[in-house]
């Protein structure tokens, strides 16, 4: 269902969106933080989730279920607002668990105008649709399976009110 919604791709060997692949190895997946690390299109919440402090959090046994902003979710906030979370630790740690919800959630279990709790404690709103999206950041690849957890990449970072 979410696959050809978001017109995704399966190649031999990769799980690709134009602009973003993930390589599928065929071996058992590694943790949410490795599969993150392991694409550059992350570099940016890579570099978020490390000055966090939440690696250990996200490479522990989960599961988890991570909406995971790319780069270019991170550089379309107004300018300077990357660099301010970084120096804010408490706010960045707020907005990223925003994207985190306890537990595997796929694809085949969303429903529209369901309401997923984050670890954040606040309630992100799952859109279902022609397209997928959680507050209103739009899902561009879902279902990369990690082995604590699952990935669903959006095309921007949601925010907390």
């Amino acid at each position: 269902m979410f696959r050809t919604t978001l017109g995704a791709i399966a190649l031999a060997g990769t799980i690709a969106v134009p602009g973003f692949a993930i390589a599928d190895t065929h071996e058992q997946p590694g943790d949410i933080v490795d599969i993150a690390a392991g694409n550059e299109a992350f570099s940016t919440l890579v570099a978020a989730v490390t000055a966090a402090g939440l690696v250990d959090t996200l490479k522990g046994e989960g599961p988890f279920t991570v909406f995971a902003p790319t780069d270019e979710a991170f550089a379309a906030l107004p300018e300077g607002t990357v660099e301010g979370l970084l120096e804010d630790i408490p706010a960045l740690t707020a907005i990223l668990t925003y994207h985190v919800v306890p537990g595997t959630v796929m694809s085949g279990d969303l429903e529209d105008g369901m309401m997923a709790e984050t670890v954040n404690g606040a309630s992100v709103t799952i859109g279902v649709g022609e397209t997928v999206t959680v507050d209103g950041a739009t899902v561009i690849q879902a279902d990369i399976e990690a082995s604590n957890g699952v990935i669903h990449v959006i095309d921007s970072v949601i925010l907390p009110e």
